[in-house]
């Protein structure tokens, strides 16, 4: 028995056509409109997971890069300020070395003192430094001032470590405190009390006292340029981990374009073609949906 077509059939399969020429003509502008192909989860179903994944992995490893932006700046200024007490603490060397020379005078020596009472406030600011308004030598404490003059020596300071997490699983102190820097308040040889003991002496002309202290001053010099090296080698990691974090993040940033973004050339094209198919369709549609009974009667 031969199916019978009717004109309903015909009209209504037309309609159909057309309603699907015009979805995939208006999901071709929808794409050229966002720039991606993946606009809805029933676009791509397997595409949606990866990149959604993709997504996912980009804002995390965003984050990282705002906590090695955040670490880079925080070692590069203890680096900075460390550089600053080196040039005190070389400088503090100099002039011992000439105070306990037995050709300075009593006179020259109380010279030396004023100097060495100078850099003693200057070791003092630097040990308030702040960065974002925040003590950089307190540890944890970071609101906190550390030292004045009258207390430096005979005061320890906070020694929490601030950590950043700037990998997955890694994890680096950006601080340094006050007691690795300048010696505890227990430690003989703690700068701000070596370079108090040294004015004094050299103050009052006591060059055997001076004499006997230089070698406290040289033990603290080597076990800064040691907090030093320590800062140098977070310096050196975190730009590694940082150079590391960006190539990652064009790697993401490709793997998510691959999976989303349209293919602009492409989707222009194949939308020039569906409005031409839409066009022809009308066109076709239009001449088979036309006749009426009037026209069948005649």
């Amino acid at each position: 028995m031969a199916l019978r077509v009717t004109q309903g059939m015909i009209q209504s399969q037309v309609v159909r056509n057309l309603n699907h020429n015009l979805n995939s003509m208006t999901n071709s502008q929808e794409q050229l409109t966002t720039g991606r192909k993946i606009n809805k989860p029933s676009d791509d179903p397997v595409g949606i997971t990866y990149a959604l994944r993709y997504r996912s992995e980009i804002a995390m490893n965003d984050q990282f890069q705002r906590n090695l932006t955040t670490a880079t700046s925080a070692v590069d200024h203890v680096d900075t300020v460390l550089g600053q007490i080196n040039d005190l603490v070389s400088r503090l060397k100099e002039l011992t070395v000439k105070g306990v020379s037995d050709t300075s005078t009593p006179e020259s020596r109380v010279a030396i003192a004023k100097e060495m009472d100078g850099i003693y406030s200057n070791l003092v600011t630097l040990g308030n430094e702040q960065l974002n308004g925040k003590y950089i030598f307190n540890g944890q404490q970071t609101l906190t001032k550390p030292y004045t003059e009258a207390t430096a020596g005979t005061v320890d300071t906070d020694d929490g470590e601030i950590t950043l997490s700037l990998a997955p699983g890694v994890e680096i102190p950006t601080n340094m405190s006050g007691n690795k820097v300048f010696g505890s308040s227990t430690d003989a040889d703690n700068l701000f009390t070596v370079v108090r003991t040294l004015r004094d002496a050299f103050d009052s002309n006591d060059s055997a006292t001076a004499r006997n202290t230089m070698s406290k001053l040289d033990t603290r010099l080597n076990t800064f340029l040691g907090i030093r090296s320590e800062v140098g080698a977070r310096a050196n990691r975190i730009e590694m981990l940082d150079s590391r974090n960006k190539d990652l993040d064009v790697t993401l940033n490709s793997l998510s374009g691959t999976v989303e973004d349209a293919d602009m050339a492409a989707t222009i094209t194949e939308l020039q073609t569906q409005q031409n198919v839409y066009q022809a369709s009308l066109s076709v549609g239009a001449k088979i949906i036309q006749p009426s009974l009037v026209d069948y009667l005649k």
